[in-house]
């Protein structure tokens, strides 16, 4: 292996076949094949360094090598006659049948003949093999972030030992009829506490199971000529987004773009193509205005105020509190929902409406924020839980740890909320709780503490990527494919004095997407609302469905990721500067943009509104 590609983004172990596939349209093609050979190179499509373990022919065949100059393939020499072939029927809707198989040097393929010492790599993934009895020899010899695959004829014929190889791996690939087979369908499999599992669902997407918590991800419209290869190439996809630090819904987004482009012609074809691969798009409703984006950007760049916010005072701990990083990985989970939403009559031409929320029950709509008092101070929103939890940290600091987060009841988390008047104001209560205890019973199960994880990740290489992605297996934090509280707790230890996650200025710099900035992005017209529809129900404060949400959000979310590149500030110093927008730019009354420093470059559509949706991302 060559010494300069020792560390890799992902090893694959797996083999390497020269097929022939009969297609549903009747046709018989000849391709190279294998379960290794198409997750190799759907990784390093996906712009990965990528490895393969696997038999290698010598001399190699012609067909396979534009394939074998796309990744390192490390293993046992063979001759050109010992290279695995296989022969595959296709019946549609994913469904397959193996009719002939030729396994040849595919049996080199052993942890003996692995050379532990010379590579490293950030994924190790095991691609399906003869049995998983091998698999799993592999998954027990191997100090790695492990992943793997599996078919239907082993999960038919070992199901114990696949279901014991699922145990030992971090992310691991299914279809559905595997699903089945292993767990009595789709919607019963679980991941265990620090597992990722990814089941494929043919056209209709996937789903991404991280423990209890499961996102389907839909699919994408597809001409399929030959489906060979397409949940190696999701499986490929998914795990060159991870190994980047990439969220695993964000990732699968991807991957489900690229298998559908793959499928559409012979083979690997797709995957050695020369030019760029697909990711997740904006909704053509709401777009982002490169122009007011490159206008902005120049003057924040500008702008001494534009500085980011270190997280002391009134509403935080001491600095040098060893209390602090319970208190704050408790506390910014909880930061979203602080807003009332009240039902309105439909006016009588909508009753029928089917985009509406619920046919003849009401639109409801944006009431008003929370704002409540507490200790003589009248709050808002994020200010009140941090002023509320605060006060907690002076009576007792075991509050905030893991064990006791898990077993927080209504009765105890309604008192640390109550108002000077006694009530409780928090408008998705139940929500809260539900977190603070997901949150307590993921770190639980985990066996880890903030401080651990805030001590892994600055070992890494990029501490901020493995700090996110540590996240991606906690509730309050993991479920939010954007991972803006994430993003706003690494903030938050960057930021604060006593530097507690180490900052590496080359390192992605995610924004942090809130209702405000949502608000922000709209109004000053970094983001352009291209549906008359949905500008109406934005600027009637409507609550939106699922997808128009994201419609929005995911805009916003690329122009402040562009402002903040062009204006050449940290993310940090750019999320402050737009979050405290709510102020001059706030909910309830009239914008003051005299005293606004965005005013001169401002697209002044102050009639727009955030998207009004109950969801615990913000």
């Amino acid at each position: 292996m060559d010494p300069s590609h020792s560390a890799l983004e992902l090893l694959v172990i797996g083999g390497a076949s020269l097929d022939v596939y009969h297609l549903t349209n009747n046709q018989t093609v000849h391709s190279p094949g294998g379960a290794g050979l198409y997750t190799a190179l759907a990784a390093a499509c996906s712009g990965a360094r990528v490895g393969m373990f696997a038999p290698r022919p010598d001399p190699l065949p012609e067909a396979l090598q534009p394939a074998a100059s796309r990744f390192d393939w490390i293993g046992p020499r063979i001759p050109p006659d010992q290279l695995p072939r296989f022969e595959i029927a296709h019946y549609g809707g994913g469904r397959a049948a193996l009719l002939n198989a030729s396994w040849g040097g595919e049996l080199l393929i052993t942890p003996e003949n692995f050379p532990h010492e010379q590579v490293t790599a950030s994924i190790i993934h095991i691609a399906a093999l003869r049995t998983a009895e091998r698999q799993l020899n592999f998954a027990k010899r191997l100090k790695a972030r492990l992943s793997a695959g599996t078919y239907g004829k082993i999960c038919a014929d070992e199901p114990d030992t696949v279901r014991e190889l699922i145990s030992l791996c971090d992310f691991f690939f299914m279809n559905e009829n595997e699903a089945n087979l292993l767990f009595g369908g789709a919607d019963k499999v679980h991941a265990n506490p620090g597992q990722i599992l990814f089941v494929t669902l043919a056209e209709r997407g996937a789903l991404i199971i991280q423990g209890h918590h499961v996102t389907h991800v839909p699919g994408c419209p597809a001409n399929e000529f030959d489906p060979t290869g397409a949940g190696d190439t999701f499986c490929g996809t998914t795990l060159a987004h991870l190994a980047r630090g990439e969220h695993p819904v964000m990732a699968a987004q991807s991957a489900v773009l690229l298998s559908a482009e793959m499928i559409g012609a012979v083979g690997p074809t797709r995957l050695l193509a020369e030019r760029p691969v697909p990711r997740p798009a904006l909704d053509p409703r709401v777009g982002v205005d490169a122009a007011q984006v490159e206008r902005i950007a120049h003057l924040i760049a500008g702008l001494p105020e534009v500085q980011p916010f270190r997280f002391v005072g009134d509403f935080f701990p001491y600095v040098d509190d060893p209390r602090a990083l319970d208190w704050f990985f408790a506390v910014t989970l909880q930061q979203f929902g602080f807003w009332e939403m009240t039902p309105h009559p439909l006016p009588p031409l909508l009753t029928t409406s089917s985009s509406l929320s619920g046919e003849g029950l009401g639109v409801r709509r944006y009431s008003h924020p929370l704002i409540a008092q507490l200790d003589g101070r009248t709050l808002k929103g994020s200010d009140y839980l941090f002023a509320a939890y605060r006060r907690v940290l002076d009576r007792t600091a075991e509050f905030f740890r893991p064990e006791r987060q898990a077993a927080l009841t209504a009765g105890e988390l309604a008192s640390i909320f109550r108002t000077d008047d006694g009530s409780n104001p928090m408008p998705a209560f139940e929500l809260h709780l539900e977190l603070a205890q997901a949150y307590g019973r993921d770190l639980q199960m985990l066996g880890w503490t903030p401080r651990d994880i805030v001590a892994q990740a600055n070992r890494a290489e990029s501490p901020r990527a493995a700090f996110l992605s540590r996240l991606d297996h906690i509730g309050g934090y993991k479920e939010d494919p954007l991972r803006k509280k994430a993003m706003l707790l690494a903030l938050i230890l960057e930021q604060r004095p006593e530097k507690f996650l180490r900052s590496v200025p080359e390192e992605d710099q995610p924004p942090v997407i809130d209702y405000h900035l949502m608000r922000s992005c709209l109004r000053t017209g970094l983001i352009e609302v291209r549906d008359e529809d949905l500008r109406r129900r934005l600027v009637g404060r409507e609550e939106l469905p699922a997808q128009a949400e994201w419609a929005v959000r995911f805009a916003a979310y690329q122009a402040v990721q562009h402002v903040q590149s062009l204006a050449g500030r940290s993310m940090g110093a750019v999320d402050w500067f737009f979050f405290n927008a709510r102020h001059r730019c706030p909910e309830m009354t009239e914008p003051e943009c005299a005293v606004c420093a965005i005013d001169p470059a401002c697209a002044h559509r102050t009639e727009l509104f955030q998207p009004v949706i109950r969801t615990t991302f913000y």
